[in-house]
């Protein structure tokens, strides 16, 4: 098919905007589903997506679409809206050429629209503003075009106004994109150049990568080479997503399909490599993309029924498909061997936690995420350290720099005191307030990503009463007024229970936890004390009393010297048994250093 007659673009919008059933809708309409196949959030394939209504990966889809006696060939790709999966959504557009900004009728311009929209202009991709759920009773239409005319410049008049769920205005938006959005570059006089923008794992047919073609073609029993990992094969299959596998025999030039070459490997396939034909390769790789940056990381130590090697070959099958995940070997006294894994948000972590689980059959156990920091020591070298336990004495150390992010807050106007008094207790920085309409407002702040990873969107949400949303981006790292803080579970230092916070707040911090390990580390035959150090110093102290079994039961009347006599033995056993009692710490006891709460 000549490239004047193919359309690659992807959906971006805030969460719950309506991405997932404007494809299904779009999949209808051409004729690419039949009435049997149809099913809500069709393109969401996994369990995980389907329980929570989101989107995680990226998914591909190939469409027919019949315009004035003309086929075209639509390539969608629907992506998150979670900020968490932002990194998914950046190698959609690396795919596409035009992209469709889906926007709430009833809700406008969220925190996730204006971030997914500034990635679609660094892209250098054509945007189709769209108004999604006219149909709501709730829905204000002509506002939220004032509000993209005021956000993005996008003409009031030209955004598209549909209801996806009941189909209103699909069709002409099916329209717009062959009218409005630019077809790829014909390059298909050029050698093989194709960009891997996904893979998955098979069972039986190893890894399937997804692919964009941008120049040549690639056909069945090709011999191409992946041009980072330098390594040949020879292509077994070609195919397009009409959603389920459809196998063709060659991708010509602005083609989205999917690609098997006997790929056993996990490691063999990096997403954002070129693959290339062997006998006469592209002179240079396509731009692939920046490697994300994780910012929160937490161990995962074998559950029960669960042994290292098992947990170790579940990782390396999930790596292949989320390129924003990483993870390393760890050795913990009280845990055994685990693995310290890296993520992009609190949300990605749980995912990747269920998956794990669902996904391998498997057990885990995982301590309570941090953040990562960087030290200039004396030195002068500059380390990054993703948990308390890796930074070294305070007299190697010249300066201790932590995480700072730009947050884009979008509220309400009536919530903006109370939002406020809550930023500036995380220590956030007010930048520049925006007004988007007279009852929508956009907070600008400078924060420290620590304080505002863990619990701020629920209470943010609670505070708004559910309108507010929030969006990230890291900036960079900065020198701040930190120490460690350990925690003393029977005078031993417990390494997954410490951690890093701001000076201000440090011994303050230390108190209100160790009152929550004490509720949380159940009572053991001996007395245990959980102490607080900053430092060498004891700040804080809490104690768990012992059981005590009445061990004077037995006596009935006789001399008093009897009962102290059998006390007497009581206390010293317990002594004993507590210089070598080993204290069992409940899972709980882990996450409650996440809880900030009173």
């Amino acid at each position: 098919m000549s490239t004047e007659h193919i359309r690659n673009f992807s959906i971006i919008a805030h969460i719950d905007h309506g991405k997932s059933t404007l494809a299904d809708r779009m999949l209808e309409l051409t004729g690419t589903i039949t009435a049997r196949q149809k099913q809500d959030q069709l393109l969401d394939n996994m369990d995980l997506e389907r329980e929570r209504g989101i989107t995680i990966k990226a998914s591909a889809v190939t469409m027919n679409y019949q315009h004035q006696g003309k086929t075209y060939m639509l390539n969608l790709i629907d992506t998150p809206g979670h900020v968490d999966f932002h990194y998914e959504v950046s190698r959609a557009l690396a795919a596409c050429e035009g992209a469709l900004l889906v926007v709430d009728a009833s809700q406008g311009v969220e925190a996730q629209t204006v971030a997914n929209a500034y990635l679609a202009v660094e892209n250098n991709v054509e945007l189709l503003s769209v108004i999604n759920k006219v149909d709501l009773p709730a829905a204000d239409p002509d506002r939220v075009a004032e509000e993209i005319e005021y956000v993005f410049g996008i003409g009031a008049n030209e955004c598209f106004k549909i209801s996806a769920k009941s189909g209103l205005g699909v069709e002409e938006l099916l329209e717009a994109i062959v009218t409005f959005l630019p077809a790829p570059e014909d390059k298909s006089d050029k050698p093989t150049a194709a960009l891997i923008f996904d893979s998955h794992c098979d069972q039986y047919r190893g890894v399937i990568c997804y692919v964009r073609v941008f120049a040549g073609c690639l056909n069945i029993k090709q011999k191409v080479r992946f041009m980072r990992s330098d390594k040949i094969y020879t292509i077994t299959e070609l195919g397009k997503f009409k959603p389920e596998m459809n196998a063709v025999d060659r991708l010509g030039t602005g083609e989205v399909g999917y690609l098997i070459a006997n790929i056993r490997e996990l490691a063999d396939v990096t997403i954002g490599d070129t693959i290339t034909d062997y006998t006469e390769p592209a002179s240079k790789p396509l731009p692939g993309y920046i490697a994300p940056m994780q910012m929160v990381f937490s161990d995962f130590y074998p559950g029960n029924n669960t042994d290292y090697s098992k947990l170790r070959d579940a990782f390396d099958k999930l790596t292949l498909n989320d390129a924003s995940f990483s993870f390393s070997p760890q050795n913990s006294p009280a845990l055994g061997f685990g693995f310290r894994c890296g993520f992009l948000g609190l949300l990605h972590m749980e995912i990747v936690q269920e998956r794990l689980e669902r996904e391998n059959d498997i057990e885990v156990i995982q301590t309570a995420p941090t953040v990562s920091y960087e030290i200039l020591t004396m030195d002068d070298v500059i380390k990054r350290i993703e948990s308390p336990g890796q930074l070294p004495d305070p007299s190697h150390i010249e300066e201790l720099r932590e995480p700072f992010v730009r947050l884009e807050i979008i509220t309400a106007t009536d919530t903006i005191g109370a939002i406020m008094k809550l930023a500036e207790s995380r220590r956030c920085r007010l930048l520049k307030t925006d007004y988007l309409s007279t009852t929508r407002v956009m907070l600008e702040y400078k924060a420290p990503l620590a304080e505002i990873v863990y619990d701020f969107y629920d209470l943010l949400k609670g505070i708004s009463r559910g309108y507010a949303t929030m969006d990230y981006e890291f900036t960079g790292f900065q020198t701040s007024d930190l120490v460690k803080i350990d925690i003393l579970v029977n005078k031993v230092a417990v390494d997954a229970l410490s951690l890093i916070v701001h000076r201000s707040k440090a011994e303050a911090r230390g108190r209100k936890l160790i009152i929550k390990l004490r509720r949380a580390i159940p009572r053991h035959q001996f007395e245990i004390p959980l102490q607080v150090a900053i430092g060498g110093k004891i700040i804080a102290r809490e104690t768990i009393k012992g059981f005590r079994k009445d061990v004077t039961q037995k006596l009935y009347g006789g001399d008093v010297t009897r009962k102290m006599k059998l006390l007497k033995k009581q206390k010293e056993g317990k002594r004993r048994m507590k210089s070598v009692g080993n204290v069992q710490i409940p899972q709980e006891a882990f996450m409650t250093i996440l809880d900030t709460s009173e």
